[in-house]
């Protein structure tokens, strides 16, 4: 249930691995309006192995920069997007409308159309099927995933539990044209005591969106425009005249709010459904997006009766403690942003905001925000071993590129998430390494490439969401992993 980016991202990847999917939503049809905007490097790389990337970069804001005003002064400037060693993609700010157009145009290429203003009123288990009960009638189906958001129907008739807290009672936001003295590759802050203000800049001539927490005395019936027209003169010394036409306002509360299970039995949770969280750090779509390409292949195996369903006990077990490190994060850059109170403003605006300007930090806070840091290797399919030199089971792998089967040139994401990556030496043999992952995880779903990033006599299997699953020098040894990750998971 759900066709935000979760929900369509999560039927691609079941498509791609030869599933029939359904996708409901009780919407009458697409939503316009922008809503969440960030696409972080690895929300890109999850839509980039998707095939559903398309000229999403070309059509978006490449944000450079984040401007931090105290007072009035320019007192940082965060400089993001530079590639890294690790980081190669810019972060990316778009239409989260845009995002959601283009993962349905590649899920109607493997056959699948989004049938909206399907309702869900209940779901039940009955043995080994869910029993939806829908505005229209019934259906059956052999699992449930809710990609439903907040408020997310499928979470309440699983019963599964939300507990959270609001940080922000109420939050405004307005899409706008408007002539703003600011760069378009920048992000601009305004922090003054307990109040804060932001622009974002939005693809489209001279599209912004304007943000900010309700200031005190504001009242329950003030009109989101007016305050933050009123902002934009009081915090960042523009007149108000700059705002030219208003497209979209909205008000809302920021809470964070974490599932206490992502499982009950054959209903899955994935994305806003399972985790809701401050907008501050710009990780929430990616999140979802991480969610529901872990999720997908996982499912994939099991669906097709490759693996039992253990295995969908490893997707909470790998993304859970994603999402709870991100509400703990987010929150804190929330209190901290907000100044919630005087210690914290103090530690804002003379220790936090001014280490924005170092170098290292620029690079640390690039990195993590992007979300490529992110490792399962201390999780159930990980290496269980202390963080070290060389990678690990559950670590990322970049996209490499490599020699086919056939002899032509290709990168590893190319593969991804339709086939699992085998990495071969150049030069060397597949060897009995192929068909043991071929008799596992099903003839014509591994894709074998001969890389530079083994050496002789090693080979390395990729997972279809682009992590370690193995490396060794052994087809046993690969034999025996795989057992453990689908065999011992049967239930």
């Amino acid at each position: 249930m759900g066709a935000g980016p979760t929900g369509l991202a999560a039927a691609c990847g079941l498509r791609l691995a030869g599933i029939a999917v359904r996708v409901l939503d009780r919407a009458p049809g697409p939503a316009a309006t922008s809503r969440a905007l960030g696409l972080q490097p690895r929300g890109a790389e999850v839509l980039d192995r998707l095939g559903a990337l398309g000229d999403l970069p070309d059509r978006s804001v490449r944000i450079g920069q984040v401007l931090t005003h105290v007072d009035g002064k320019p007192l940082a400037r965060l400089r993001v997007g530079e590639p890294t060693k690790l980081v190669t993609r810019p972060g990316l700010l778009m239409s989260q409308a845009d995002v959601e157009a283009r993962l349905r145009a590649r899920l109607q290429t493997l056959g699948v159309e989004v049938e909206w203003g399907s309702e869900l009123l209940d779901a039940s288990q009955e043995g080994a099927q869910v029993v939806l009960r829908l505005a229209d009638g019934e259906a059956r189906t052999d699992w449930l995933v809710g990609c439903d958001g907040a408020h997310s129907r499928v979470r309440k008739a699983a019963g599964i539990s939300f507990p959270g807290v609001p940080l922000v009672e109420r939050f405004f936001l307005a899409d706008v044209t408007a002539g703003l003295p600011l760069p378009r590759d920048s992000v601009a802050v305004w922090l003054r005591g307990d109040r804060m203000f932001g622009a974002f800049p939005l693809p489209g001539e001279d599209l912004w969106r304007l943000m900010a927490p309700a200031p005190a005395g504001v009242g329950v019936g003030d009109e989101p425009l007016a305050v933050l027209r009123d902002l934009l003169v009081q915090e960042a010394g523009i007149p108000s005249s700059a705002v030219r036409a208003a497209h979209w306002t909205s008000t809302f509360r920021i809470q964070r709010r974490l599932a206490a299970t992502y499982r009950q039995d054959r209903i899955l949770l994935a994305g806003d459904a399972a985790h809701i969280h401050s907008p501050f750090g710009g990780q929430g779509m990616n999140t979802g997006l991480g969610d529901a390409e872990n999720l997908a292949w996982k499912l994939a195996l099991v669906a097709a009766g490759r693996a039992g369903g253990g295995l969908l006990d490893t997707y909470e077990a790998e993304r859970r403690p994603v999402a709870a490190e991100v509400l703990k994060s987010t929150s804190a850059m929330t209190g901290m942003i907000l100044g919630q109170t005087r210690w914290a403003r103090m530690l804002r605006d003379q220790i936090f905001v001014p280490l924005l300007n170092r170098p290292l930090v620029q690079r640390l806070v690039w990195e993590k925000s992007s979300q490529l840091t992110l490792t399962y290797r201390r999780g159930p399919l990980g290496g269980g071993l202390p963080y070290g030199r060389g990678s690990r089971p559950g670590d990322r792998v970049p996209d490499l590129a490599g020699t086919g089967r056939d002899g032509t040139v290709t990168r590893l994401y190319a593969h991804l998430p339709a086939h699992w990556g085998l990495l071969v030496p150049v030069g060397g043999a597949p060897g009995g390494w192929e068909a043991i992952a071929g008799r596992h995880l099903g003839a014509g779903s591994v894709a074998t490439l001969r890389v530079s990033a083994v050496s002789g006599g090693t080979a390395a299997l990729v997972r279809p969401d682009g992590h370690l699953a193995w490396r060794g020098t052994s087809p046993a040894d690969l034999d025996e992993a795989l057992t453990r990750i689908l065999d011992n998971s049967r239930q």
